[in-house]
């Protein structure tokens, strides 16, 4: 899909369909948002406004033919809420909304109105967040649909031209290019938890980093099985013991160029590297403690940490990111054979703390568990996880909501303005320290499961005791990582889940 900017009279110009941002007053449609076109109509969008009971609340959306009297076929009417809390969430949230309506409703060219300013955006920022929404909503996985059958989807949209507004031409390019590269971003990662596991296996996983890294100027390392070894990696060589398609652990390396480097905070001190590890079970048996059938289905996306990390990892050079950083995607299949890990077995872990196997379904946290430890090892002044971990997290926040458990509260608020930055909802959890007695180990050093009661907890102190001191912050995306319905964020499936707060955090620090 080309989008592009241009100055102008965005109702003067032809398309299958044209976006009118549209906000709310005293629980109505603003009139004055639906003045221009109402006069184009004869009276008639408000007549259809009133009689359909558009507000412009936040994501809604109305389309209206224009009859021949106006250049577009038709008006999507997007709500963009009241005016006072129009931010970078909500015109992300109405430019999908209004784009999935544009389609739907057969659209191949749209035109939008400038996204609506205020005090925290401004017209390029604006124009950004529009971009970014209208690229992510239209998001499709169709690799597998209609091959050689000619019944793939027939409703695409090829082209969004924002016009309007005074955007200088520099300003608008650079917003659109950013928009790009986060959509895109996210679409990879998308993309990766849509895989089926038989495509996509650890090694196949390294593959895709290789070509990330040398589209995006990284710098990558993929370490495996007699590499893992020497280094002590003893959880993640496990977990990936009992398949075919050995564990690989993926070290990508991000340094900004001198010019957009931030400054160091204080001499004599140590530059800051984030550490941004990653969950990647490509696919999850459940090993010897073995899932039910339903269990399974989903089992090709317990990959969707370690996906979120190369989606933002994609997109770091395109934004110009200030911060370094370094990834760590551990990536395994739980299989079950001959050589698999069993329950009671103990495992030692890359910094020599002892692990009891309780079950060999709680293998996230202990490929976690070396990553962490090798990202603190490579220089991470600060570490953040991601990880489809856990049901309990499910059972406490519900679907939709990724659970943040942190050490350090500084980081913890920094990741949550974020979150709430881009629209994907997060919230903390306590890390309750008296629940340590659960995972207190019997025969090893620590248990790798301490339970079903506060089972999001005890995973994420588990997790805490390889985050070798360092500031940490730990992402539970089990909820929030599918979504079972499509939306203005996009169709059902692979949400991306964390590529947009990574990047929101990373490029605006001290937002």
């Amino acid at each position: 899909m080309n989008v592009s900017y241009a100055t102008g009279d965005p109702l003067a110009e032809a398309a299958d369909a044209t976006i009118v941002p549209v906000g709310t007053v005293d629980g109505k449609a603003d009139p004055a948002h639906l003045a221009a076109v109402d006069r184009a109509l004869a009276g008639e969008l408000a007549r259809l406004v009133a009689e359909a009971r558009f507000t412009g609340s936040l994501g809604s959306t109305m389309a209206v033919s224009t009859l021949g009297h106006m250049a577009p076929r038709r008006l999507v009417l997007t709500g963009v809420g009241a005016a006072d809390a129009v931010d970078r969430r909500a015109i992300t949230r109405a430019w999908g909304a209004a784009a999935v309506a544009a389609r739907d409703a057969g659209a191949s060219a749209i035109v939008s109105s400038p996204p609506p300013t205020g005090t925290a955006l401004t017209p390029d920022a604006a124009l950004a967040a529009g971009a970014e929404g209208v690229r992510i909503a239209l998001y499709r996985f169709d690799t597998y649909r209609g091959a050689g059958r000619g019944d793939g989807p027939t409703k695409e949209v090829a082209s969004c031209r924002f016009i309007g507004g005074t955007i200088p031409d520099g300003e608008a390019a650079r917003a659109l290019i950013l928009a790009e590269a986060i959509a895109a971003g996210v679409a990879l990662a998308r993309d990766l938890v849509n895989e089926p596991a038989n495509v996509l296996n650890p090694e196949a996983m390294a593959e895709r980093a290789r070509r990330v890294a040398a589209a995006s100027n990284l710098e990558i390392e993929v370490l495996g099985v007699e590499d893992l070894a020497e280094i002590g990696a003893g959880a993640i060589t496990a977990v990936g013991r009992g398949s075919a398609n050995g564990p690989r652990l993926i070290r990508l390396r991000y340094r900004p160029n001198a010019e957009d480097a931030e400054p160091v905070a204080n001499a004599g001190t140590a530059a800051r590297v984030v550490g941004l590890v990653g969950k990647c079970i490509t696919f999850d048996t459940g090993g010897y403690s073995i899932k039910t059938y339903e269990g399974m289905l989903e089992m090709k996306g317990d990959m969707a940490g370690g996906a979120a990390v190369l989606g933002t990892m994609s997109a770091l050079r395109a934004l110009r990111c200030p911060v370094a950083v370094d990834a760590t995607i551990c990536a395994a299949e739980n299989m079950i054979s001959g050589e698999a890990f069993r329950p009671g077995d103990v495992l030692t872990a890359m910094n020599g703390v002892t692990i009891e196997v309780l079950s060999t379904d709680a293998e996230g946290r202990l490929v976690l568990a070396d990553g962490l430890v090798d990202a603190a090892r490579r220089g991470a002044t600060e570490l953040i996880d991601l990880a489809t971990l856990t049901g309990a997290a499910v059972v406490a926040l519900g679907e939709g909501t990724t659970a943040l458990f942190a050490s350090d509260d500084p980081l913890a608020d920094r990741l949550l303005r974020a979150a709430a930055l881009t629209g994907e909802r997060a919230w903390r959890m306590p890390l309750i320290e008296e629940l340590n007695e659960k995972i207190k180990g019997d025969v090893g050093d620590i248990k790798n499961t301490g339970g079903r009661g506060g089972g999001a907890i005890t995973a994420a102190l588990f997790l805490q005791r390889f985050s070798e001191g360092l500031p940490w912050a730990h992402f539970d995306i089990a909820g929030s990582a599918r979504s079972a319905k499509g939306g203005p964020a996009g169709p059902k499936g692979a949400t991306g889940v964390g590529v947009r707060t990574l990047l929101a955090y990373l490029t605006q620090p001290s937002a």
